[in-house]
């Protein structure tokens, strides 16, 4: 099969389009022809060399994929050769062919084109993880999503509204601000004009916010403190803002506030599975009612993953950059 390679970390152009070996499914996996996969930031620090995938992973990059089961591993009920699936990946995305964990599979909710469900397993999986099973977002509370109009902010807005809670976002233009109004955002924040902190507090009548998931780490810290309700929950989801910030532990403790930092790639199988499942029960309801839908800003040929990585970098897309399979 041919794959998106890494000889040498770097940039954009490190991503090398090779003929490599075909995986073979063992104990409780399946072989997943791939249709599409999809870029995450996370694949942009692998190509970096600042984030490799876990022991026993594919070595290449792609967090998640769509496409049809063609071998099924010992162990294995409840899916079969020909099923059209989309998968939550610890690596390998970026490939003709990829292993994958009985327990990570997802079917293509109805109505779906089987390309655009390479758009889901990731954003789904850490938002309903992160602002539910986490945080325990309500209806009628605030969710700030920094990042409002990134694959996982358009997810994420679309989820709450679903729950009944009010969301605020941050970005950094009128058009992503624009489109996150279309989706269902009541509080839009241009974070180059305007103080997300102030916002809020005007916006909210001085509560703050109940839940605010983060994909900027250090240089937010302090400030979504200050953001957050009494008993606010900040989870923190990326490092695009740094890793080492000033945490204000008596500005916390007023708020009664929780802080937490979670990834999904090197979580243990079962956690997966268990994310899975509850994304499965929760959420996939909503996808197949049209209710909540997958945002993707354009298609590119998987050899392309390079233009890809190119566009993610300027952070001028809206939604998810898929990537096709030949």
């Amino acid at each position: 099969m041919y794959a998106i390679t890494i000889p040498e970390p770097g940039g954009p152009e490190a991503l090398v389009w090779d003929e490599v070996p075909d995986p073979v499914p063992g104990e409780g996996e399946v072989l997943v022809e791939v249709v599409a996969s999809a870029v995450n930031r996370a694949d942009l620090m692998q190509r970096q060399g600042f984030y490799d995938p876990p022991p026993g992973a594919s070595r290449y990059p792609g967090l998640e994929c769509a496409g049809r089961v063609v071998e099924t591993g010992p162990g294995v009920s409840g899916w079969a050769v020909g099923d059209a699936v989309c998968a939550l990946l610890a690596g390998g995305g970026y490939a003709e062919k990829v292993v994958v964990p009985a327990g990570q599979l997802l079917p293509v909710p109805a109505g779906l084109d089987l390309k655009r469900a390479a758009a889901l397993p990731e954003v789904v999986c850490t938002v309903w993880s992160n602002v539910f099973m986490v945080s325990h977002l309500r209806p009628g509370e605030t969710l700030l999503v920094h990042g409002g109009s990134s694959g996982i902010g358009t997810m994420a807005i679309q989820l709450a509204k679903a729950v009944g809670a009010k969301v605020a976002v941050t970005a950094g233009t009128k058009e992503k601000l624009d489109f996150c109004a279309e989706l269902g955002a009541d509080i839009l924040i241009n974070y180059r004009e305007q103080d997300f902190v102030e916002e809020i507090e005007r916006a909210t009548d001085g509560a703050g916010a109940d839940v605010i998931l983060d994909n900027m780490g250090a240089k937010y810290l302090d400030r979504n403190v200050r953001a957050l309700a009494v008993n606010g929950r900040l989870a923190i989801i990326g490092l695009q803002g740094g890793t080492k910030g000033e945490l204000n532990i008596g500005a916390l403790l007023a708020k009664r506030g929780a802080v937490t930092a979670t990834s999904l790639r090197a979580r243990p199988l079962g956690e997966k599975a268990a994310i899975v499942a509850a994304v499965r029960e929760h959420v996939w309801p909503l996808i197949d009612s049209g209710h909540v839908r997958p945002v993707v800003d354009r298609e590119l040929p998987m050899s392309e993953a390079a233009e890809a990585h190119r566009v993610l970098e300027e952070s001028g897309h809206i939604g998810k950059v898929l990537l096709i399979a030949p």
